[in-house]
């Protein structure tokens, strides 16, 4: 979503609550529970789940593995919803040419450094540039190329843009901020 005037260009970017993270959260936390239940009733030599008779897996070394593999999947659910509920990498990007500051906000983990906030001065962006690597594993990324700071991306790695709309978007953001354009 954007938010746009003649002075100011304000662009929220999502953070973590996204609908494939969701779906990658529940799959995981399904899928663990159930390599955990099937690995707990081979070491009960109970049924805990009818679909698979406990006779059938034996706790060493089937059953020790499944266990190992449904604590592991755990972890890794709760680090996403961990994720998901602190909404990491979520922020707007604003830049103001009325008092010449350009601000890229983010969320982090919690802690610390939670608030990522960085400034600068509008006069200190020295171009935008679009970065293209083709192949197997196609990437465009947008990058804001500060003087003395580097390069700062704009885009998210899990954005897909075409290569049209990764020139509208750097056209768009260069024109607004009058700044030349560099294609990599």
């Amino acid at each position: 979503m954007n938010w746009r005037s003649e002075r100011i260009w304000i662009k929220l970017i999502a953070g973590s609550r996204k609908t494939s993270n969701f779906c990658w959260a529940c799959i995981l936390l399904l899928g663990s529970l159930g390599f955990l239940l099937v690995g707990t009733s081979s070491y009960l030599g109970r049924n805990l789940i009818s679909l698979f008779p406990s006779q059938q897996i034996f706790f060493f070394p089937q059953g020790l593995v499944m266990s190992f593999y449904g604590i592991a999947g755990l972890f890794i659910s709760t680090y996403l919803w961990c994720t998901i509920s602190w909404n990491v990498g979520s922020g707007y990007d604003r830049f103001d040419r009325k008092e010449g500051i350009v601000s890229i906000f983010r969320w982090g983990f919690p802690g610390k450094n939670r608030r990522i906030l960085i400034r600068f001065l509008m006069r200190d962006v020295q171009s935008i540039r679009i970065e293209v690597k083709e192949g197997l594993f196609t990437r465009r990324v947008l990058y804001m190329e500060i003087r003395g700071q580097g390069a700062v991306p704009l885009t998210q790695s899990e954005e897909n843009l075409t290569p049209r709309e990764m020139e509208q978007k750097a056209a768009e953001l260069a024109y607004f901020l009058r700044v030349p354009i560099e294609v990599f």
